[in-house]
């Protein structure tokens, strides 16, 4: 099932939902024939969308909105934190192409600090899939959630079936005592396979999708910390804010300490190109992660 399908299918079965998008129908362009007056194109207008989608939230409806995510939440942050956050409203907002999938695009269309700038909204929550069968496992529920939240679109097909989708969970792939790989959205694949290349190297490495990053599975986070020697977080993403600082912030409140290696994209912007370029220059292949952590492994 894809993305359109499943939310074609939700909406039909509950009148509240109100399917919106910002001039962005890549995701749900065969759906203004089926929803009618239910399926709201705005234009190149993310502020006024997401203004318009709040009153409608206000009046019942469960509105889905869609455009590009680097517009999405800074082009209309203050609308979604003002009218949404504060509101506590359920809008749900679907970020297309965010991280390095905006591969070709410059500095300007990478939302490369969207979980950041979200997850600070109290009430909002995040959510960031693997791939278009982890999408359509996790979509659901937050669509049905009463709060307001975000979904880090990646509708692209990948090799490996997921486990349904357990609200605030993160999904353990394989358990490892040398290594654990915590990784989320679009890297997971590249993941997989470092994982596979630190295995032939002798070592006890795990892997954890953690597909939600708010809520987020604090106690996965916790067992990597005592079980792993050496814990790896990747992320298409600054380092600011994202994952690595989830893990920190949970670290600290527990009191604990680990040793953590953050492979994110620092202090810097990713250059543009297609998407198989751009994982090579910013050190993100299988091959390069594995090296990068062979390397802190041997300090």
């Amino acid at each position: 099932m894809t993305y359109e399908e499943l939310l074609t299918d939700m909406a039909l079965k509950d009148e509240r939902m109100v399917v919106m998008t910002a001039e962005n129908r890549a995701l749900v362009r065969n759906m203004p024939q089926t929803l009618g007056r239910r399926f709201i194109d705005t234009g190149i207008t993310e502020q006024t969308m997401v203004g318009m989608a709040a009153g409608l939230a206000l009046r019942g409806r469960i509105p889905v909105i869609h455009a590009l995510a680097p517009f999405l939440t800074m082009r209309a942050f203050e609308f979604i934190r003002t009218d949404v956050g504060i509101a506590n409203l359920p809008v749900k907002l679907s970020g297309f192409i965010p991280g390095f999938l905006s591969d070709g695009n410059g500095p300007t269309h990478q939302a490369i600090e969207d979980v950041s700038i979200l997850r600070g909204i109290p009430g909002m929550e995040v959510y960031a899939p693997a791939d278009e069968d982890d999408l359509v496992k996790m979509a659901p529920a937050a669509w049905t959630s009463q709060a307001p939240a975000y979904l880090r679109i990646n509708h692209k097909k990948g090799n490996y079936e997921h486990a349904p989708y357990e609200p605030g969970k993160a999904e353990v792939i394989a358990e490892g005592t040398d290594v654990m790989l915590l990784v989320y959205g679009f890297l997971f694949e590249n993941a997989m396979a470092a994982r596979e290349l630190l295995t032939m190297q002798g070592l006890s490495a795990g892997l954890v999708n953690m597909r939600s990053l708010k809520p987020v599975d604090e106690e996965a986070i916790v067992r990597a910390a005592g079980r792993s020697g050496l814990i790896v977080t990747i992320e298409d993403h600054f380092k600011t804010g994202g994952l690595y600082s989830i893990v920190a912030e949970i670290l600290l409140q527990r009191r604990l300490t680990a040793d953590v290696l953050p492979l994110s994209l620092g202090e810097r912007w990713f250059k543009a190109g297609v998407l198989s370029e751009v994982l090579a220059e910013a050190g993100f292949t299988p091959e390069k992660m594995t090296q990068t952590i062979l390397t802190h492994l041997k300090k």
